[in-house]
């Protein structure tokens, strides 16, 4: 991909079916050019494995700070858009968690809230940092892609019934947490921390996430430019009561309006897409 002159590569790598419960996707990023490239990652909702290979890819946050990604590094549950910066020669491999897999390989999606982590710390072992190691000796990414998915087949746990039981509730006219509650025989308060337990995020949160998203999903379907009608109907479609909540929710999970988004959607990564 060649991005304003500079020299940037960037895809998606999907997963083999055995293991599409576990990853929704790997991504990779390289800088072959001599400058630093800076992205916005998009919230997913997902916990997210990231490995660094070259010169170290850095985190910045809103408050100014920088974390530097030397080797391996966790980050959970994404909510909130950040920017990250590759420096010349940095090549990056994300693995994307999905719904419950962070839960079954590391035992508690909250373990991972917000923060970034060191994967060897959740474990108390240097397995990633053993892994990396490895990683950073195999050329192609593919190879590296399965070398990760053989790894992560030895340690995955079970899913939970009650986890099953929530990921798969599909009657809108329900409440999936008190409907899960009474087929199990517990209280709704039982139900909501177990949600949070498997998943890192509440039945709530997720409910606003996937109406921001469907927002966002429609703006990428769209031309450069959107009419006053096309506004109207995102905030119908997506749900919204009105622009300003729209706004709102835009403003919340990544810091500037609908219409700065869609000026702007070129350099923000969106990784559910």
């Amino acid at each position: 991909m060649e991005q304003n002159g500079e020299k940037y590569d960037s895809f998606r790598i999907a997963v083999p079916a055995d293991y599409k419960e576990i990853f929704s996707h790997f991504y990779f990023a390289e800088n072959k050019s001599n400058k630093t490239i800076t992205k916005t990652l998009l919230p997913s909702y997902q916990t997210i494995l990231i490995f660094n290979f070259g010169a170290s890819a850095i985190l910045n946050s809103k408050n100014n700070s920088h974390i530097e990604i030397e080797r391996c590094i966790v980050l959970g549950t994404i909510r909130k858009a950040f920017d990250y910066s590759l420096p010349p020669n940095t090549k990056i491999l994300v693995a994307n968690f999905k719904d419950d897999a962070f839960y079954r390989f590391f035992g508690n999606s909250l373990l991972a809230k917000n923060l970034p982590v060191n994967p060897d710390e959740l474990l108390n072992e240097n397995c990633f940092t053993a892994m990396w190691y490895k990683l950073n000796k195999i050329v192609d990414v593919n190879q590296q892609v399965n070398y990760i998915l053989e790894f992560c087949s030895f340690y995955i746990k079970e899913r939970d019934k009650v986890a099953e039981q929530l990921l798969k509730f599909t009657k809108k006219n329900l409440n999936p947490i008190k409907s899960v509650a009474s087929q199990n025989n517990q209280t709704e308060r039982n139900i909501q921390i177990k949600q949070k337990k498997y998943f890192g995020y509440s039945a709530k949160e997720i409910n606003r996430y996937q109406r921001f998203l469907k927002a966002i999903e429609y703006i990428g379907k769209s031309a450069s430019k959107i009419s006053k009608e096309d506004w109207f109907t995102i905030i119908n479609d997506c749900g919204y009561y009105d622009q300003s909540q729209l706004i709102n929710d835009f403003k919340y999970y990544i810091n500037i309006s609908p219409t700065e988004y869609l000026k702007f959607q070129q350099d923000i990564c969106n990784p559910v897409n």
